[in-house]
């Protein structure tokens, strides 16, 4: 299953490397690459290089980062949860973080905008967590009770979201923009920091594969088996709010890939997280650089990927939350 995934991954990056307004034919693509990653100069095309090189890959690849990352965070999110209808999206998350990093720009700080919107990213995505947990405190983690939280947690954040914008002036429309999810313009900076975040959190998140299955069985079940529920919860829930913050930092809300994602993967590579986290970091990327590849080269123009991404996952969290309410 990781092997067929990770094929079509790396033909989704081929031929998405290929289409837009410059046609690029494959073996071309795969020079232009090859040659990057060796270090040799590239005897072809220059402005196939520029194209690729300098554009569209760094897009291509941070889609794929962020698209991996949001749907780990989704598993996560529902494994310690024990919650199907949970992810970033749907429980406020992505909103903090989108709150945080709209301070960080709105505010203009000292610090390098590259450090800054991430920093404050993370502070918002924890913080709006804390606060849906706090209000589901007392209902428990039932489903209704956590998406009602989620909710709540989101309009006022929202609310913070449309003051910032009317105080932004002049940056208003990148504001505006950047919510709405888009990728254009990513950067081999936005790579690195994606890469080295999301690389190391789902490492760590990995690691925890085995915890997270045993706590799946509730949590007495757990500490009998000697899991720390508490300790882990923690260290889980603040380990998929940085992944969730650092990807909201450079593409802006995308919302319910970590809703459709896990339980997509759950019916192809089964319920043991050890193999359904990478499953669906693979599945995530492909389905988010799919979509990005379609706004981006198919559309007559570009429509942020926040809205493809609704207009799927809208239907399917209804399928979902219908299907629960019903019992089946």
């Amino acid at each position: 299953m990781l092997t067929i995934l990770g094929a079509a991954l790396t033909g989704v990056i081929i031929i998405s490397c290929g289409m837009g307004y410059i046609k690029i034919p494959a073996p071309d693509i795969i020079k232009i690459i090859s040659a990057s990653l060796r270090g040799i100069p590239f005897n072809g095309n220059a402005v196939f290089q520029a194209v690729i090189m300098d554009i569209r890959l760094p897009r291509i690849l941070t889609a794929a980062l962020v698209g991996g990352g949001l749907a780990v965070a989704g598993v996560v999110f529902q494994a310690v949860l024990l919650n199907p209808l949970a992810d970033p999206y749907t429980l406020g998350v992505s909103s903090g973080a989108a709150f945080g990093a709209s301070l960080a720009l709105i505010l203009s700080l000292t610090m390098p905008t590259a450090f800054s919107v991430p920093l404050f990213a993370f502070a918002g995505a924890l913080a709006a967590m804390t606060a849906v947990l706090y209000l589901a405190e007392n209902g428990g983690t039932s489903a209704n009770t956590l998406i009602l939280s989620g909710v709540i947690v989101a309009a006022i954040l929202s609310a913070g979201i449309g003051f910032i914008k009317y105080l932004a002036d002049e940056q208003v429309s990148i504001i505006i923009f950047w919510l709405m999810g888009s990728f254009a313009s990513r950067t081999w900076h936005d790579v690195e920091l994606t890469l080295t975040v999301v690389v190391a959190t789902s490492l760590i998140i990995l690691f925890y594969g085995r915890d997270l299955n045993i706590m799946a069985l509730g949590s007495r079940s757990a500490a009998s088996l000697g899991v720390n529920t508490a300790r882990n919860r923690k260290i889980l829930i603040v380990t998929a709010s940085l992944l969730t913050a650092v990807c909201v930092s450079v593409s802006g809300i995308i919302g319910f890939i970590g809703l459709i994602i896990p339980h997509l993967m759950r019916m192809v590579a089964g319920p043991d997280n050890r193999r359904l986290l990478p499953a669906s970091f693979l599945a995530g990327a492909l389905l988010l650089l799919g979509a990005d590849t379609i706004s981006r080269a198919v559309l007559p123009s570009e429509v942020p990927i926040g809205i493809l991404t609704s207009l799927i996952g809208g239907p399917f969290f209804c399928y979902i939350f219908r299907r629960r309410q019903l019992g089946r």
